[in-house]
């Protein structure tokens, strides 16, 4: 049995104390512990940004990669490695910024990977600009007379690129962002979940959220209808709901190849042609 402890490495966290950073990590780890899962199994991917930080936090195999190249590099690990479980860790200017065009193909072919976005509506790392996400009127950095442009939203966009699995979750509710990751992991196909995660130093809207956020598990609502789950979506104001908006169980990318069962590794390579090539070009 994996334990809590065992997912920790002696790294020491730098997050500023009351990052909403350090829920994800412990709901994360509180999921991998539920349902049993081998650490050498599982391979984490951050990207640049404070959520960056991560892969350094859980014991387990991790890439920390370039900005906004989250999704494809823990595309091509699990196409290479079907029998690992991939997730990747974004920031909302990681993500819906320089990584936004990655989204709409990741979530379309359905890759069996799980992306976690870390959305507290700015750019902490760089102290304070405004993100594509930063509500309209925000002051911050590099807006001071108040953010010029309507936030996109996030859910919108995956459940119109046909996600298989479409969540919100809330730092300020643990229990429930555990919850959201254990049904992420156990989906197979690309599970999308879109954090409210308040930075406390440059954005703190831990007040906000918690005065307006509610469980949709908690209410009538069942998640397998597109049309239901994207009028949902554009919920937003004195409610705010979090929770499964969507699944859909269908065939994921790999299936379609016909080396779908095996590694990569295994797959046999015709050498000889290979050399013959870098021989024309040497």
């Amino acid at each position: 049995m994996v334990s809590f402890n065992d997912l920790s490495t002696p790294t020491k966290i730098t997050w500023c104390p009351g990052c909403g950073n350090f829920a994800v990590l412990n709901a994360f780890k509180n999921a991998v512990v539920k349902l049993d899962i081998d650490p050498t199994q599982i391979v984490v991917v951050s990207g640049i940004g404070c959520h960056g930080k991560i892969d350094g936090y859980i014991n387990v195999n991790s890439f920390h990669t370039i900005h906004g190249r989250v999704l494809p590099l823990a595309t091509g690990i699990k196409l290479a490695n079907p029998s690992l479980l991939v997730v990747g860790f974004s920031g909302d200017g990681d993500a819906y910024a320089i990584g936004i065009g990655h989204l709409p193909h990741a979530a379309r072919r359905n890759v069996d990977i799980k992306y976690f976005v870390h959305n507290n509506m700015i750019f902490g790392l760089t102290t304070g600009q405004f993100t594509p996400t930063t509500p309209k009127g925000v002051k911050t950095r590099s807006t001071p007379y108040g953010n010029p442009e309507s936030p996109l939203n996030p859910l919108l966009i995956a459940l119109a690129c046909n996600a298989s699995f479409v969540a919100r979750g809330f730092v300020g509710d643990i229990k429930h962002l555990t919850w959201l990751f254990v049904e992420a992991l156990k989906h197979k196909g690309f599970a999308f979940i879109d954090i409210l995660q308040p930075c406390v130093t440059f954005y703190n809207t831990y007040d906000y959220f918690k005065e307006r956020v509610y469980r949709l598990e908690e209410t009538n609502y069942k998640p397998d209808n597109l049309l239901r789950a994207i009028e949902k979506a554009m919920e937003w104001g004195d409610k705010i709901p979090i929770g499964i908006f969507y699944k859909e169980i269908r065939p994921v990318f790999r299936e379609a190849f016909p080396w779908a069962d095996s590694k990569l590794t295994e797959v046999k390579r015709k050498t000889k042609i290979i050399a013959s090539l870098f021989a024309d070009f040497t």
